[in-house]
């Protein structure tokens, strides 16, 4: 069955870890919704590789209009958890055990969203002591998938694993 998923994303995300996942999803007969500030508007890669259209505003989306929520890594995540419509957004998804799939710095969106206390996770080192904090057990692992409905990895060296988990989350 085909499943809907809300894609936060701003520029200075991390290429792979949108353009990967948003592939495997897509192949396998998903869709991906690009959601930003503005709608119609291009966000670049921070690597330079990628250009992504927004599909959506924050403002005109709703989580019950998704199955599941993809939160790339990158400069991405840091910059939309400042703003309290991406924050409530995410949460959202966490609070009605839809599956998330948040890899490198994607993580730091869901502690700003306070969603990840008691739960077992990765993501990128430099957020680990961020994510303890958070109340994460927090596992060195290429993929880690908590609660049948968070899947997380640390970089893009990960992504095989993150797709194959994510996708097979998707698929029950």
């Amino acid at each position: 069955m085909s499943k809907k998923i809300a894609c936060v994303v701003t520029s200075m995300f991390e290429d792979s870890e949108y353009t990967e996942p948003a592939k495997a999803f897509k192949e396998a007969g998903h869709e991906v919704v690009n959601i930003e500030k503005e709608a119609g508007k291009k966000v670049k890669g921070k690597q330079g590789d990628a250009e992504i259209s927004i599909d959506k505003s924050i403002d005109d989306v709703k989580p019950e209009d998704f199955d599941a929520l993809l939160i790339p890594g990158g400069f991405s995540p840091d910059q939309l958890r400042a703003d309290d419509r991406f924050v409530h957004f995410v949460k959202s998804f966490m609070d009605d055990k839809k599956p998330v799939f948040a890899i490198c710095h994607g993580p730091q969106l869901l502690i700003t969203a306070k969603t990840l206390e008691g739960r077992t996770a990765t993501g990128f080192k430099s957020i680990k002591v961020d994510m303890e904090y958070a109340g994460v057990t927090y596992k060195d692992e290429e993929v880690v998938v908590c609660g049948n409905q968070l899947v997380t990895s640390r970089t893009p060296d990960d992504l095989p694993a993150f797709n194959r988990e994510s996708l097979k989350l998707l698929s029950e």
